[in-house]
């Protein structure tokens, strides 16, 4: 008797290991897109234009601007990072739209941020002309954001019906993301 309770309570704790939470799919799926803010837009724009800080010196505590390409790769591996979360997902029924907006979103930004943008950084990064600079951010902007502007939209849509359908309180903080 107490034999088959263990192996029923181990099984119950296994299944539900197995399947996360609802807020564990929303936050993966949909938060996680907050990443994404800026793509194709004055975001990523204002990122390569004014740097982060970075130590350069520990007993000085010297600092000094971060390369684009540092920069972008800080953005590329938290990008990948939240991709990879979000494909290990089990898919289901009620999470399938969102779970598929997400895919679609961050498999149509990330060729972008491997190639345009590292083109971008490197342009910063080798003290390119204004003209070329300006000119590849007018091409990514033009090239992406609409298409982005879609993506992230059917994702936020339905991102707000799987919370509205599980209970979970979605606070909107950010305009526009571009």
């Amino acid at each position: 008797m107490k034999k088959g309770l263990l192996v029923l309570i181990t099984s119950c704790l296994l299944f539900s290991c197995s399947n996360p939470a609802p807020e564990e799919y929303f936050s993966q799926a949909s938060l996680n897109a907050n990443l994404l803010y800026g793509f194709a837009g004055s975001g990523m724009q204002r990122e390569f234009a004014s740097p982060s800080e970075k130590l350069v010196d520990e007993k000085t505590l010297a600092t000094a601007p971060m390369k684009r390409a540092e920069v972008l790769q800080a953005k590329l591996d938290a990008v990948e990072a939240a991709y990879k979360k979000i494909t290990a997902l089990k898919s289901n029924d009620e999470a399938e739209e969102m779970l598929n907006a997400s895919r679609a979103l961050f498999e149509f930004v990330l060729p972008v941020y491997r190639k345009e943008y590292k083109e971008l950084a490197d342009l910063y990064d080798n003290n390119a002309g204004a003209d070329k600079i300006s000119a590849m951010e007018t091409s990514i902007s033009e090239k992406y954001g609409a298409r982005f502007l879609e993506l992230y939209n059917a994702l936020g849509t339905a991102g707000k019906a799987y919370a509205a359908k599980h209970g979970i309180k979605v606070m909107e903080v950010n305009p526009s993301p571009r």
